[in-house]
Formats: structure tokens, sequence, C-alpha cells
């Protein structure tokens, strides 16, 4: 259901039911219909837990990033607005993961809240369009403090990244707070750190000597390129029918059925991220394309939309247990399809029957 009917066609065009609710409430919407919807093979949702992540730590998570998704929306925890300059992006998303990891105990939701922020300093900027233009405004006037603050995040839980790429040693994630005089050396922006992570080399000149199959951060990228991938299964959600939880577990396997996923080249290998994108592919068509389940696969415009409104979810329920048993969790998948819902919610999505 829908407050509004969404635009035909192209996502990225603002709707009336843009403004009807608080952006900070449909993100924490969206972080509790993600971990809902089922099945999202690999990932925990409302049916299975994973050995170290259980159901309800992401409802705790949900809640408590809550105090930094008010800091995205230029707001106090307690609701009252800020008084004077907005908060920083960084500051929002540092407070946004602590909340999070205090609450849940564990890492839950890191890339869909490093998603999230901009969406929602996005959504609440009266003169900003919810659209690629606007997010690309707000990942473009991030600074060097948004930054060092985005490394300090770390510190509050263990996340699964690959290693630098070359020459970039000291600006490795992992080293949290200390990679600060690094950062402010060479002015890097936090926008500028996730452009290394958003090549499938780490930068333009790695990826030509290195790994063509190398699976490039895709959070990252949404972050450079406008969010494609987010407004693209938003728009497969808001023309889908049924419960929103099912629209968002089958958008889920659109997006995986595009991209290899991130957290899955980055745990398992790209070989196995392709792999289990292939398996999420023929999924969708039944193997009617036609096409290798573990050959090169396409990008989020190569999805069709019918296909992902068909996807059977009873179907997929074996895969889900398959991918659980294998230990391939296409985390970062869960991740855009988070980011899909919200923008799904502030174009008039409902969870209302």
């Amino acid at each position: 259901m829908t407050r509004d009917e969404p635009p035909a066609g192209n996502a990225t065009t603002p709707a009336a039911g843009d403004a009807t609710t608080d952006p900070v409430d449909d993100a924490t919407l969206a972080l509790l219909v993600e971990v809902a919807g089922t099945p999202k093979p690999g990932n925990v949702d409302r049916r299975r837990d994973l050995d170290d992540l259980r159901f309800e730590a992401f409802l705790g998570g949900a809640v408590g990033a809550r105090p930094g998704l008010e800091l995205a929306a230029g707001k106090e925890a307690a609701g009252r607005a800020v008084v004077g300059e907005t908060p920083a992006v960084g500051d929002a998303f540092e407070q946004a993961v602590k909340g999070m990891a205090a609450r849940a105990g564990t890492n839950t939701q890191f890339g869909c809240l490093l998603l999230l922020v901009p969406l929602v300093r996005a959504a609440a900027d009266p003169g900003r369009e919810l659209a690629p233009d606007g997010l690309d405004a707000v990942c473009r006037a991030t600074t060097v403090d948004d930054a060092v603050a985005f490394y300090r995040a770390f510190e509050a839980v263990d996340v699964a990244v690959d290693d630098p790429p070359p020459g970039a040693a000291d600006l490795d994630v992992r080293r949290g707070s200390d990679a600060e005089p690094a950062l402010r050396e060479r002015g890097m922006t936090l926008r500028d750190v996730l452009a290394l992570s958003a090549e499938p080399g780490g930068s333009a000149e790695a990826a030509d000597s290195g790994d063509p199959d190398r699976v490039p951060d895709r959070n990252a990228a949404e972050w450079t390129e406008g969010f494609p991938r987010t407004f693209r299964a938003a728009e497969w959600i808001l023309t889908d029918e049924g419960p929103l939880a099912d629209r968002a577990a089958r958008a889920f396997l659109g997006l995986l059925a595009a991209e290899p996923d991130t957290l899955v080249a980055s745990t398992r290998g790209a070989e196995t991220a392709h792999e289990a994108s292939g398996r999420a592919r023929a999924l969708l068509t039944g193997g009617a394309d036609g096409s290798d389940p573990a050959g090169p696969l396409g990008d989020i415009g190569a999805i069709d939309a019918v296909a992902v409104h068909g996807a059977d979810l009873d179907a997929a329920e074996s895969l889900a247990e398959a991918f659980v048993a294998e230990g391939i969790n296409p985390g970062t998948t869960a991740d855009l399809t988070c980011a899909a819902l919200f923008v799904a919610l502030r174009r008039g999505a409902e969870v209302a029957p």
C-alpha cells in the first residue's frame, strides 16, 4: 500500500508523499522492515538467525541508532531543533553507530547507517530533493572532519573490510582515530575516502593492473554515483504489491542478482560472490534468460522490474537455507535494501494493509 500513487517509471522523481512523515521515523522503520523481510538468502530475518547474530539484535540496533539519525536530520535526540550549525554528517554517523553497538551489543547495521545518514540529511532539508542530485550534493559537501568521525566509528564495532589499496596503508579504516593525521595531511573528505573503495581495485590505476573480478564496495559506490541502486530498488518496491516486507525481500533478490555482494567478496572471495549472485539471478529468471549463472553479471539496470516482482519467495527459502549453511552472507545487499526502503517510504510506501 502507498500513501500516494508512486510516479510511473522513474523513482528519482519526488512524489507527493515525500514530506508527510518524519524522515527519522522512516529511517527507523526501514531498518525494522529490512530485517523483517524474509527470505533474504544468507541474512538474518524474522525466521532465521545466524550463529553470531540474532533477529532481536537488529531490532535493538535500529532503536539505538535513532539519536544519530536525529542528528542527521538536524535535531537533538529529544526531538528539539538544533541551535546554530546543522550537525555534521560524520558526527551523525558516528553517533548512530555507537548507539547501534551499545543497544545491539554488536555490529548489526553499520552499512545501512552509512547509506541512511546522507539520505536522512537530504530528506530533512526542505531546500533539497531526495534524488540523485540532492544526494550527490550532500556527499560532496562532506569534510575532513566527517572522514575523521567516520574512522572513529570503526572503533565501536568490528567491520569486515578489505585491505586498503596500494599506497594507502595509512588510510586503513581499521586504524580508527589513529588515521586522523594521515586524513588531515592528505585533505581527505568522507566522500574522498569512500571513493577509494568504490573502484574495483581501490583506484582507477589499481583496477587497471589488479584483479578484474575484484568486487568494489557497493555502499561506497552509492556515495560517489548518486545512489543509483537505492533509487532503482525503491522503484521496484513502490511498483510491487503485497506486504512491504515481502516487497523488500524481492528487491533484495533483484539487487543480489544484479551485482556481486561486497561483504561476500570480502569474507569468501570474489568468485563466491559472483556465484552467489548468479544463483540469485537464476532464481529470478528460472534460467529463462539462457545465461550462465556463474558468468559475468550485468548492473542494476539489467534487472527487469517484472522479474523482481515475480520472484517466488517460497522457492527462495531453499536458497536462504543453502546460503546460511555455506556461510554466504550478502550483508551489503541488505544495506542497499534498507536504503531503498527508506526512499520508498518517503515516496508513499506504507506498512498498513
